[in-house]
């Protein structure tokens, strides 16, 4: 006779959950959360706006406190940087140029990657646009750029030893803030720069060098024809950016249409 093997309940197992039980409550769980609940709601109203039994009376609260006044509100626009003494600027353009390269006051005391401009004085043009480009070392506008450049010049009449070109930035500067710009002082400097030049004609490209001759962004570009400074007066045109007449072939015929009509060429 074989006697009955006797099943010895551990502690371990009275510990182990219900299988059936967790699986239960899993599938439970799981079918709420497919129907997009997964919060608990009362119906029990709430008074948020109570105030609480421990807050002191709004006397007490807005009571004037003895101690010190808290600090004045501190102004986070940076002020204006001082423009340097004018008669320390170079009175001729080959100076001016190394004075583009070198003076730390131009870009916020950086000078690496900038660009000279390039030209000679008396030019029977002279181009300025907003920065170089990026690839820009030892020749302004060395890319697409000065290439359209190139072709714009040449179709105009110029060539390449008869036309200044000029930048209103030092360097390749994405995004720059204009206002800023304006605020440094660099319209300043550019309209210095113009004035040594001393070109008979001038091209602006791009619409954010406008502000810096005192031509606001809001006023049409056709009422700035001149560039007047310090007893100068030179025929000025404002044209597109070098970049959008890249892309945009309709913008070029318009610059053509713009130049016929600045010249007196379209004229009859």
């Amino acid at each position: 006779m074989i006697a009955a093997i006797r099943q010895v309940k551990t502690s371990s197992m009275d510990n182990q959950p219900d299988s059936d039980l967790v699986e239960a409550f899993a599938a439970a769980l799981d079918w709420w959360r497919d129907a997009g609940v997964d919060c608990t709601f009362s119906d029990d109203p709430v008074d948020w706006v109570r105030p609480r039994e421990d807050a002191k009376p709004v006397q007490e609260q807005t009571k004037p406190s003895s101690s010190p006044s808290a600090p004045a509100a501190v102004d986070l626009e940076p002020p204006a940087a001082s423009i340097p003494d004018r008669a320390a600027w170079p009175q001729d353009l080959a100076d001016f140029a190394q004075w583009w390269l070198s003076e730390p006051w131009l870009d916020a005391g950086r000078v690496a990657e900038r660009v000279a401009p390039r030209g000679r004085e008396g030019a029977e043009l002279m181009a300025i646009v907003a920065e170089p480009e990026a690839a820009d070392e030892d020749r302004l506008l060395s890319g697409p750029q000065g290439n359209l450049l190139d072709a714009i010049a040449g179709a105009m009449g110029f060539a390449d030893d008869r036309i200044y070109v000029a930048s209103a930035l030092p360097r390749h500067t994405p995004m720059a803030d204009w206002d800023e710009v304006a605020r440094r002082g660099m319209g300043e400097v550019l309209a210095h720069h113009v004035t040594l030049a001393k070109p008979k004609r001038i091209v602006v490209f791009g619409g954010n060098i406008l502000p810096l001759f005192g031509n606001d962004l809001p006023n049409s570009a056709e009422n700035l024809r001149r560039f007047n400074h310090e007893g100068t007066s030179i025929p000025l045109l404002a044209a597109t950016d070098l970049a959008v007449l890249l892309a945009r072939p309709r913008a070029k015929a318009r610059l053509w249409q713009l130049w016929l009509d600045w010249t007196g060429i379209g004229t009859t």
